[in-house]
């Protein structure tokens, strides 16, 4: 299982790093990034065993810019 963010498109809310500290948390450009993600082009991916609370962060993600896969 992958959660994969499409970081070029964040707008640095803050509401998956409010719902998932286990997986997100805000970078110091303002914008949010994966804990332990890697970059894939303008992608951050993480390969995790089980999505727990980043499903919360995709669904409330207002751009809409989080996936799980």
């Amino acid at each position: 299982m992958k959660i994969i963010k499409e970081r070029s498109k964040c707008i640095g809310c803050g509401s998956c790093a409010a719902v998932c500290e286990q997986y997100f948390e805000m970078a110091d450009d303002g914008l949010a990034d994966i804990k332990g993600g890697q970059m894939n082009g303008d992608n951050m991916e993480l390969e995790v065993k089980g999505a727990g609370c980043a499903k919360e962060a995709a669904e409330i993600c207002p751009v809409q810019i989080i996936s799980i896969r």
